[in-house]
């Protein structure tokens, strides 16, 4: 290297050092300010440190849980599909639709947003009525989201305290609840008690998500879609308590009973169309009478105190409610009163098969609107001849009581008899289509046989012990309201007289003449 190269040389390094040096005398700053302007930096570029992202991000729709710590969620370029040589591509018909606005567009965005969280493939790919018409998602997410917002908001204002720290998901009622929901039958409850709070929110949530799965599928409901009847303004106003936080997901509540004046409520419905309506009977037909509200479309009746509606004159009321809604409604029904009073008014409400829900397995909640006839046994044949026979009824023997002249009665009607099990001195006769088929069952057969499906049940010989009558009595009838169990003594069975008024004061049923004589008999033969 020349001389001259050697010293050009030296003298840019010497430039290049002293620049340095002076930058970092000028910018040099303490640690923690570096740090500072560090973390400045790495916010600017969206790489924070997830302490940092907790103290900075909040929930969204997108991610209401925070599981992405406010970070955007980038998806990756889905490779175009490779056309098919000689195959021309279609143009596609563009379908725009209107923005939505309102309260439908806010139930809409969250299940919009709900979808999107599923992150199911396969759900995805299935269109919109096939997945609204399935059962099997119920509970679904939006029904804990209403849920929770519920349970929320009674819990801030100290509205609840009956079941403080327990959750509503871990309700037993509601639990049963959300298997029955999805059959489509209509329920009633047989633990004789008002609605409590956990079971309003399961039921309400319920109505919201059928509502909304509704909307989705462009079903126009231009009346309310849950009716909840009451019979005071006290309930009333429980039942708008857990309904008023669905305001924010687009659900409005409108309550009317005879509390506040008609000419409010007539101003209030004009100027509101609520999805849910919580209403006494008596005050709802005089809105109807005036045009004020149409229920013609209603799709579920929740009746919460059927008794003391009943108790209070209305019991015609809610028969008219009920005539005044078009269609099959999903009928919800709670019995405050095992008295068989109110029997006639249940039974001319739920027509169709029902579920019974219950977390009381007592034999009073069990055999909620069954009838228990006790005749003596003189009677049989009348009751032979008036009885209609169809295939809800079943005939249940005993091997060690002769049954040849029930079984030639039967004949006589014209009836075909079946029996499963072989039992003494009983010949099947050949079932023939023009005649009624009437079944029987051995009574050694009662443990293992299903007898939820029959209605009516006769005990043309008495039961020999009273737990197998109990477990007659709440395991038949299980789908129906139209239960009855017909039981024949002899003076043989005055043993079971006293046990057997005493199931039926229990139930509140009527105890005959013949059972209390039969039962005194019994008295004086022990004295």
């Amino acid at each position: 290297m020349a001389k001259g190269d050697d010293s050009i040389l030296k003298k840019r390094n010497k430039k290049i050092r002293k620049r340095l040096s002076g930058k970092t005398d000028k910018t040099s700053v303490s640690a923690k300010i570096a740090a500072v302007i560090a973390a400045k930096k790495r916010r600017k570029a969206g790489k924070r440190r997830i302490c940092e992202g907790m103290c900075f991000s909040l929930p969204s729709l997108d991610d209401p849980f925070n599981d992405r710590r406010g970070k955007t969620e980038f998806k990756t370029k889905e490779e175009p599909e490779k056309k098919k040589p000689f195959q021309k591509e279609k143009a596609l018909p563009v379908k725009r639709k209107s923005a939505p606005s309102g309260k439908g567009a806010v139930r809409q965005s969250i299940s919009h947003k709900l979808n999107q969280r599923t992150g199911n493939d396969d759900a995805n790919n299935k269109s919109h009525s096939e997945k609204d018409n399935e059962i099997s998602d119920f509970p679904s997410k939006f029904v804990f989201w209403c849920l929770t917002a519920i349970e929320n908001a009674l819990r801030h204002d100290d509205a609840y305290t009956d079941g403080e720290g327990n959750s509503f998901f871990l309700n037993s009622w509601g639990l049963e609840f959300s298997k029955c929901f999805p059959t489509g039958k209509d329920l009633m409850d047989t633990d004789g008690t008002f609605a409590t709070t956990e079971q309003i929110a399961w039921m309400v949530s319920a109505a919201a998500d059928t509502f909304v799965r509704k909307e989705k599928q462009d079903v126009s409901i231009e009346t309310p879609f849950l009716l909840f009847l009451v019979p005071s303004e006290k309930k009333a106003a429980q039942v708008r308590t857990v309904c008023k936080p669905l305001k924010s997901l687009g659900i409005h509540t409108v309550s009317i009973h005879p509390g506040a004046s008609l000419d409010h409520q007539i101003h209030g419905l004009k100027s509101c169309e609520p999805e849910f309506l919580i209403a006494t009977p008596e005050r709802l037909l005089e809105l109807v009478s005036k045009k004020a509200i149409d229920i013609s479309g209603v799709s579920m009746l929740v009746i919460d105190g059927l008794n003391a509606i009943c108790n209070a004159g209305h019991a015609d009321a809610m028969k008219s409610i009920k005539k005044l809604i078009s269609g099959n409604p999903s009928l919800v029904v709670f019995n405050d009163s095992f008295n068989h009073t109110s029997i006639p008014v249940v039974r001319h409400l739920l027509t169709r098969p029902i579920c019974r829900i219950s977390i009381d397995n007592s034999i009073v909640s069990l055999s909620s609107c069954i009838v228990q006839s006790v005749q003596s046994l003189d009677i049989l044949c009348q009751f032979w001849s008036s009885q209609n026979h169809n295939s809800n009824l079943l005939y249940i023997l005993r091997k060690d009581v002769n049954c040849t002249k029930l079984v030639k009665a039967l004949e006589s009607m014209g009836c075909s008899t079946s029996l499963d099990s072989g039992a003494a001195n009983i010949n099947n006769s050949a079932v023939d289509s023009k005649r009624k088929l009437v079944t029987m069952i051995d009574l050694e057969d009662i443990s293992t046989a299903d007898i939820g499906m029959y209605d009516v049940i006769v005990l043309p010989s008495f039961v020999p012990s009273m737990d197998t009558y109990e477990h007659i009595l709440t395991n038949m009838a299980r789908q129906s309201v139209n239960g009855v169990l017909h039981g024949f003594l002899t003076k043989s069975d005055t043993e079971l007289a006293g046990p057997l008024i005493s199931i039926l004061e229990q139930c509140k049923q009527e105890v005959p003449e013949t059972l209390q004589d039969l039962h005194q008999a019994s008295n004086m033969l022990e004295d």
